[in-house]
């Protein structure tokens, strides 16, 4: 398996026996997990796409999130001028062409790329409180919610169905306080003016079906290239909660799903998360170990996880110790703030006699960076100043033209650019909360001419019918079984789609 040229050295090439004073990602250690981290404008974006691109080439799938708009330059073939040639023969590119990578653009709100949605029975409470930003009464009663619902069989489709089940617990609150704790009619209201907030800011999009399969995430062209899917976050971002929710869903439901496979030649698939210091803002300390059980644990599933931040310490120091291939760009110490991240970044670098990596790191120019990746047997390499070499695509946005060429061509928009809107728990109560004025009808007494019919037919063919129905009306034995099955349906399908997301966030479903 060929490996994945990150640039050159500059600082010791003597230290890079075989490599010819390159810096390389071996694919068998890409399942290692990665860090690149610098300040804004030093080059951590291209970095990004060098690698996405050098894993997508060796049939490696790679799902990132673009938060500015200028990784969607990997769908569109690069432009040769001056600089980037001299930076090619400079690092000593072999062979190097323009090329376009093949990508896959998605959207939470499906402007700028095919719809990426979950159903709420699959995020589960703890996450979905956390989109939320509920307090822990207010958690504790979408608990209930929750499991008020596993118990009558409603599905939790979208955001609807989740408001028609607050509405009918607070109408019952008296009778489900009894049986499952507390429900305040505050609760219930914040949980619901958190709804509405969440609606307005268009998060309501991500909730509903199709929902994503992550088989999606993971497929590779006919000629064996990885796919990149691209998740359009330019607007998500501007939802910190959602957007670091979001991602750390999708990085348990990956953890979750995926077979063990132990270490293989080429991860099954690598995942980018930029500005990772959203993840850990504000979570609380279980959150955080259980983050860190993902992460430690992922990589045994094929899974490679690529953290992207300005701070290497916005990584928690039990994470960051799992990162074995790192890059990091350039520093600049002007607040204690940024002291403290040099630093940090100096002391997690296997050190070089020959090279001051604090102050380095404070040197460093655009294209620059300080690489320590994992060689023969695990082990890192010395740090190297490297010459980081140069993607193959844009380096920049596309046009809305080139995109929806991109879009039009796709092998999933005919799966999930059309919602789909089946009986779920708000269909289910309407018709509930239906049936008591229904029932003054059927309960009325027959006519004289359907007495005398029944009188004729005798009292056997009247049980017979009531049993088991007639043209005209369901029997007893129909009604029961059609209603067992929707429940038992409803049940199993509820425990497929929600996944085990309560195992990882503190064992709370």
């Amino acid at each position: 398996m060929d490996p994945i040229l990150v640039g050159k050295a500059v600082t010791t090439p003597t230290s890079l026996p075989a490599s010819q004073g390159k810096v390389w990602l071996q694919p068998k250690f890409g399942n290692r997990h990665g860090l690149v981290a610098g300040a804004t404008g030093t080059g951590k974006t291209v970095t990004l796409t060098t690698i996405a691109e050098g894993f997508s080439r060796i049939g490696v799938p790679v799902f990132m999130a673009d938060v500015k708009g200028d990784v969607a330059g990997l769908a569109a073939a690069g432009a040769l001028n001056e600089k980037l040639q001299a930076r090619i023969a400079e690092i000593g590119i072999d062979g190097y062409t323009s090329e376009a990578s093949p990508v896959i653009f998605w959207d939470l709100y499906g402007k700028l790329g095919h719809p990426v949605r979950s159903t709420v029975s699959e995020i589960g409470p703890t996450l979905l409180a956390r989109m939320l930003e509920l307090n822990d009464t207010q958690s504790g009663v979408l608990e209930i919610v929750f499991k008020l619902a596993d118990d009558n069989g409603w599905l939790l489709l979208d955001l609807s169905d989740l408001r028609a089940l607050l509405a009918h617990a607070s109408e019952t609150r008296k009778e489900i306080s009894g049986k499952y704790g507390l429900i305040s009619t505050q609760s219930v209201g914040a949980i619901q003016r958190a709804i509405l907030q969440i609606e307005q800011q268009g998060g309501d999009l991500f909730f509903g079906e199709p929902a994503l399969e992550l088989t999606d995430l993971m497929r590779t062209t006919p000629d064996g290239r990885g796919v990149i899917g691209i998740l359009a976050a330019d607007q998500l971002i501007m939802k910190p909660r959602l957007y670091s929710s979001f991602l750390l869903w999708l990085l348990s439901e990956l953890f979750e799903q995926l077979p063990e496979v132990g270490d293989l030649d080429k991860p099954k698939l690598v995942f980018v998360f930029d500005e990772a210091h959203l993840l850990f803002d504000d979570a609380p300390p279980a959150l955080q170990q259980r983050i860190e059980q993902v992460v430690r644990l992922i990589r045994s599933k094929g899974v490679g996880v690529y953290f992207c931040s300005q701070f290497p310490d916005d990584v928690p120091d039990n994470i960051l110790g799992q990162l074995g291939n790192r890059v990091q760009h350039a520093l600049r110490a002007f607040t204690p703030r940024d002291q403290k991240a040099v630093k940090t970044a100096a002391e997690t670098f296997v050190s070089n006699p020959d090279l001051d990596v604090a102050k380095a790191i404070g040197q460093l120019g655009t294209g620059e960076a300080l690489v320590s990746t994992l060689q023969d047997k695990g082990v890192p390499m010395p740090v190297e100043k490297t010459l980081i070499a140069p993607p193959r695509c844009r380096m920049g946005s596309i046009t809305d033209a080139e995109r929806a060429t991109v879009r039009a061509g796709s092998p999933v928009g005919a799966k999930y650019d059309r919602p789909v809107n089946r009986e779920s728990a708000a269909e289910m109560l309407a018709a509930r909360r239906a049936e008591p004025a229904t029932e003054p009808k059927t309960s009325q007494k027959p006519s004289r001419s359907a007495q005398a019919d029944d009188g004729e037919r005798g009292m056997g063919d009247v049980v017979k019918d009531a049993l088991f129905g007639t043209k005209r009306r369901q029997g007893m034995i129909e009604t029961m079984a059609k209603q067992t099955a929707r429940t038992v349906g409803n049940q199993m399908g509820r425990q497929i789609l929600r996944g085990v997301l309560g195992s990882i966030f503190g064992g709370k479903r």
